[in-house]
């Protein structure tokens, strides 16, 4: 018999939470056919099976391990069936049960890219539907609701296995043809109300409790404040439906907002190095390299993918490196290395159409910036009134670490990175001076 362990989430991390077998007890799996998935405090990670054999498992789902512990048994002695490897069946859902609590998935997220991205998979029950696709019965009662064909659904090609989260995916995607998605957790609207009193009580996964207890720690142990700003989005708007296109064809990717934001931060940070650095033990941090965590939403709830020495990234890599991290932590291939370590955070609820928020630091960083949805509104230019696409940002901060007068001076400086777009390649300096050489 081979044990089935629980793996290593990290350092500092003693206990995770069992969230789902995703094969039957006695099920034959194959070698490295994922078995099992388990919820950290930062991410989601799988199990593979070490050996083909007949799995035995002695934990149940929502159990909560340790690193290490056994958690089940693979027999690769035992005879193998004609029906093997089939995926656990959840069972059926009560005609009382609530709608799938499962977040949408928007074509852009709070990453600010414009690319679609793959779905999760999801353990839930199965049915045969059309064609060679197998389609779970929540999932064709919204398929028929939406009147969604399957060939809009792409998740999983290779198994060709159709859940509930897939159709929230496509009717999500389906909507959000523009810049401004429905929000990620958006789900089918019912037709009415059942009026009935009943409650539904869902267990917090090991994620949204650990974040639930780094939110309030964060209010508690910083003295954080906002300050707020104004950005013209007319040049950046300009620059980049200008070349969109010629930019797609030699790297790959759209130019989206966010790789802007992070780039404009990276050349901030110099004139104010207190917004990104830390307090330890009495003493403060100044690292001489930016490491910009992006938040992105996914359905397991929101995590902080870092990209490292941003400062040394072109717009492109750094669009790229995004679009790469984003997708990952949507598809829970996320590393627990990917998402330590930063240095300094950016969060998007624009995507979401907020319109004005006071982000809350990511610790144990000392800042982050919050950007918004861009509306048009009328300002005064020369006397005049105009209409501008603008958007309010905002940069919580440390103000045990970060005085007024810095936060505001870095906000600033972003702002102005940000309505002048190329004085991000001359810094300090306008391109006809430095041609000039003054």
């Amino acid at each position: 018999m081979i044990d089935i362990k629980v793996p290593e989430a990290g350092e500092s991390i003693t206990e995770v939470e069992l969230a789902q077998w995703l094969v039957e007890d006695g099920a034959w799996v194959e070698k490295d056919q994922e078995i099992a998935e388990i919820d950290s405090d930062k991410a989601t990670l799988t199990i593979n099976a070490d050996q083909a054999g007949k799995i035995k498992i002695s934990i149940e789902d929502g159990s909560t391990v340790e690193p290490g512990q056994v958690i089940g048994q693979i027999d690769p002695s035992a005879e193998k069936p004609k029906d093997s490897g089939q995926p656990k069946p959840d069972p059926e859902p009560s005609a009382k049960e609530e709608a799938p609590k499962e977040k949408a998935q928007p074509a852009q997220e709070e990453s600010g890219s414009d690319e679609p991205h793959k779905k999760e998979p999801s353990g839930e029950p199965e049915s045969t539907g059309a064609g060679a696709f197998t389609v779970s019965p929540q999932a064709q009662k919204l398929l028929d609701e939406q009147n969604i064909s399957i060939e809009e659904i792409t998740q999983n090609p290779d198994s060709k296995r159709v859940t509930k989260r897939d159709v929230l995916v496509a009717i999500s995607q389906k909507a959000g043809q523009s810049d401004q998605p429905p929000a990620a957790d958006a789900q089918p609207a019912p037709s009415s109300w059942s009026g009935s009193r009943e409650e539904q009580k869902i267990k917090m996964t090991t994620l949204r409790k650990k974040v639930a207890q780094r939110l309030v720690s964060v209010k508690n142990d910083t003295a954080m404040l906002t300050t707020f700003n104004e950005v013209d989005m007319s040049a950046l708007i300009q620059l980049r439906n200008k070349y969109k296109t010629p930019f797609l064809e030699k790297f790959g990717v759209k130019p989206g907002f966010m790789s802007f934001f992070a780039k404009a931060v990276t050349q901030s940070i110099p004139h104010f190095p207190h917004v990104n650095a830390r307090i330890d033990e009495g003493h403060i941090i100044q690292p001489e390299y930016a490491d910009i965590g992006i938040a992105v939403s996914t359905p397991k709830g929101l995590m902080v993918p870092v990209i490292r020495n941003a400062e040394s990234k072109s717009l492109a890599e750094l669009e790229q490196a995004i679009g790469e991290l984003a997708k990952k932590a949507r598809d829970n291939k996320i590393s627990i290395e990917e998402l330590t370590g930063g240095t300094f955070s950016i969060t998007n609820g624009g995507v979401f159409g907020s319109m004005l928020s006071t982000p809350i630091i990511n610790p144990p960083q000392s800042a982050i910036l919050g950007m918004h949805n861009i509306v048009e509104r009328p300002v005064a230019v020369d006397g005049k009134v105009e209409i501008k696409p603008i958007m309010y940002v905002a940069l919580s901060y440390d103000h045990r670490i970060i005085d007024g007068k810095e936060s505001v001076g870095f906000l600033v400086k972003v702002k102005e990175f940000l309505e002048n777009p190329t004085s991000m390649l001359f810094p300090g300096k306008s391109p006809e001076e430095t041609l000039l050489g003054l």
